[in-house]
């Protein structure tokens, strides 16, 4: 069977583990080679997907989550528990999938950013202060780059988009005031 076995899948455990041995390989890295350095932005793109993707969950989660508490206060259930953020997560890399390794406390303080984000503790410039902080923290400590590197782009486009739009609206209120 040994002959075949190249058709066998990988099964998901075998990919999360071959997925934390990637990072942790890359930031043991101490060389400041070309190579080593291309093996970092790579993954550093990587974990900035991961970054950006338990922010989302945590936003989301904590959606469904204030639903089921406010369900449970009304039936007089025990309240549920906020899950943990995920280390592993699926991203889309071509045309593939690939799991992305990324330590817990860097997932833990993404998904809670997130969170606090849907709960509106956090203002959409202050999540991307903090996430900025975070992946700043992560490429520097951890993937040893020098460089900063943006994310939450979509939220970045969106904060732009709204200052744009109240500031289109303002340049015409005082085009029409009078002088």
């Amino acid at each position: 069977m040994a002959l075949f076995s190249f058709f066998e899948k990988n099964t998901p455990e075998d990919e999360k583990n071959r997925a934390k041995a990637a990072f942790e390989k890359v930031a043991e890295l101490r060389s400041d080679s070309r190579d080593a350095r291309s093996a970092r932005v790579r993954m550093w793109l990587l974990c900035r997907a991961h970054l950006e993707k338990t922010f989302i969950y945590g936003a989301e989660q904590t959606a469904l989550w204030q639903d089921l508490v406010a369900v449970a206060i009304s039936k007089g259930q025990e309240l549920p528990v906020l899950p943990d953020p995920p280390v592993y997560q699926q991203i889309r890399v071509g045309d593939s999938d690939v799991y992305v390794y990324l330590p817990e406390e860097f997932a833990q303080e993404a998904f809670n950013f997130g969170s606090k984000y849907q709960k509106t503790e956090l203002s959409r410039s202050k999540a991307i202060e903090e996430m900025q902080a975070l992946a700043d923290r992560l490429c520097k400590w951890e993937l040893r780059l020098d460089e900063s590197y943006q994310i939450l782009q979509f939220l970045r486009d969106e904060e732009a988009a709204e200052g744009t739009e109240s500031g289109d609206s303002a340049d015409a209120a005082n085009s029409e005031a009078p002088r």
